[in-house]
């Protein structure tokens, strides 16, 4: 690879991504004002965390692979440091927030939402709550994908090195994307279900692992395999699984992970692309934030409609709209206040490790 600018692409995405999180949790309140077919997209905005998924998977591979074929498990401890200090410092903010937000609403006399569980509140400050221990998602909701991708950090470093090893051919790569998605969609539908937004708690933990697996199998093919016929191959896969599953073809826990799978090689592939309107200034700016909108939107919408929303579930388009500048907000002043001054603190100011690597879903 040659120079951080064909991540941009990829930095790009991840903001889109985010903000389709942020309109699958308003939708409810705006269905009243906006037609069907555009809630129906905002509906399927929890499947943006299965981009951030792969997208982590790639970037990390991409960023740390090479110092893990080199310098095997000595370079552990730097990257698990790097990237608990990448996602940990905001987490706490924001978590602690809300915490408030929950003193506040006990304070005023008002029963505290069973959402908010005090005896669990310790396994979400150390970003564990989603590795099995709970049996639904509590506190900040976000925050569940963040505690999956720790579980895939602490993991990494042992995959890597195994990968380093082996060496796998682009053929190999391919076909350990594949045996993941289909072991994910067969996990699925043991559990009787087809919705990959199924079973938080339960299923999480797997959909990220899997998907972040993914991810890493497909930076091993971009590696080796950067041409036309790449491009071509993977953005048909991607088209194809999304067209599949648009019409009842294919189970959205196979086609989603199938088509994010194809789709991310070809956005870094693409991104040096003049013109490009995911490597535009606007578009890398919103990626740039991104971890600081998704984990903070939750909570904001929740402080909004109490202060600003008499009905809820009819919250007037420009009520919304003043919440989405209010959010956007919010998002650059935590990037600039939190996100980075808590990376130069701990050492970690790395622009593509920490500003591009993956789940704003963690970026």
């Amino acid at each position: 690879m040659s120079g951080t600018r064909q991540l941009d692409a990829l930095t790009g995405v991840r903001g889109i991504a985010a903000w389709l999180v942020v309109l699958y949790h308003i939708r409810e309140g705006v269905a009243h004002a906006l037609p069907a077919p555009v809630i129906a997209v905002f509906a399927k905005g929890y499947l943006a965390v299965d981009l951030f998924f792969v997208l982590s998977g790639f970037v990390l591979w991409l960023t740390w692979g090479g110092r893990f074929a080199r310098d095997g498990l000595g370079a552990a401890p730097d990257f698990w440091r790097k990237r608990v200090a990448r996602v940990w410092p905001l987490h706490v903010v924001i978590l602690t927030a809300t915490v408030a937000f929950a003193l506040v609403v006990q304070a005023t006399g008002r029963p505290v939402p069973p959402h908010y569980r005090w005896d669990e509140l310790p396994l979400h400050v150390l970003l564990i709550q989603n590795w099995g221990f709970t049996r639904d998602i509590a506190w900040n909701d976000p925050s569940w994908s963040i505690s999956t991708e720790m579980a895939a950090y602490l993991l990494f470093p042992f995959a890597a090195i195994a990968l380093a090893r082996l060496r796998p051919s682009p053929v190999v790569a391919t076909g350990i994307a594949l045996a993941l998605i289909v072991a994910l969609d067969r996990l699925f539908a043991s559990r009787g279900s087809a919705l990959l937004g199924h079973d938080i708690a339960g299923l999480g933990l797997w959909r990220c692992l899997t998907q972040f697996g993914c991810g890493v199998a497909m930076c091993l093919l971009w590696q080796q395999w950067q041409n036309r016929r790449m491009v071509a191959v993977t953005a048909l896969a991607s088209a194809t699984a999304l067209a599949l599953w648009t019409t009842g073809l294919l189970r959205e826990t196979f086609a989603i992970p199938l088509a994010f799978t194809a789709l991310v090689p070809w956005l870094a592939a693409t991104s040096p692309q003049k013109y490009n309107p995911l490597s535009s200034r606007i578009a890398v700016a919103l990626g740039e934030i991104s971890y600081s909108t998704y984990l903070a939107h939750f909570l904001l919408w929740t402080v909004f409609k109490i202060v600003f929303v008499g009905d809820p579930r009819a919250v007037p388009l420009e009520v919304a709209a003043l919440y989405l500048a209010l959010t956007l907000a919010a998002s650059f002043v935590l990037y600039r206040f939190i996100e980075v001054p808590a990376r130069r603190w701990l050492g970690t100011a790395d622009r593509i490790a920490g500003a591009l690597s993956g789940n704003p879903a963690t970026p």
